[in-house]
């Protein structure tokens, strides 16, 4: 039972407070390498126009996009596999025949 709550400890510990001081050391590359760069050009960090990273709103615009291409994708695939088929299939018997 010791070992067991030592255990339960040391795993709560570490799962609450590695993700704060892992993010301290190693910052994205958008902070260590673009705004590095960006500073040395007279360029400073603002705002982005459209946020994405708060809730998932990157997530519903992928839904979107996903859902739009799907519905144009299949109506070509609708356009193309079944409509001109029969053209198609037509002209080659003309070829042949």
């Amino acid at each position: 039972m010791f070992f067991l709550t030592i255990f339960a400890l040391f795993t709560v510990h570490y799962s609450l407070f590695t993700d704060t001081t892992a993010s301290e050391k190693w910052p994205g590359v958008d902070e260590t390498v673009v705004e590095k760069f960006a500073k040395e050009h007279g360029r400073e960090a603002k705002e982005p126009f459209i946020n994405t990273d708060q809730g998932d709103l990157l997530l519903f615009v992928f839904l979107i996009a996903g859902t739009v291409g799907g519905f144009i994708g299949g109506y070509y695939w609708r356009i193309l596999m079944v409509e001109r088929a029969p053209k198609i299939r037509r002209d080659e018997q003309k070829i042949t025949g």
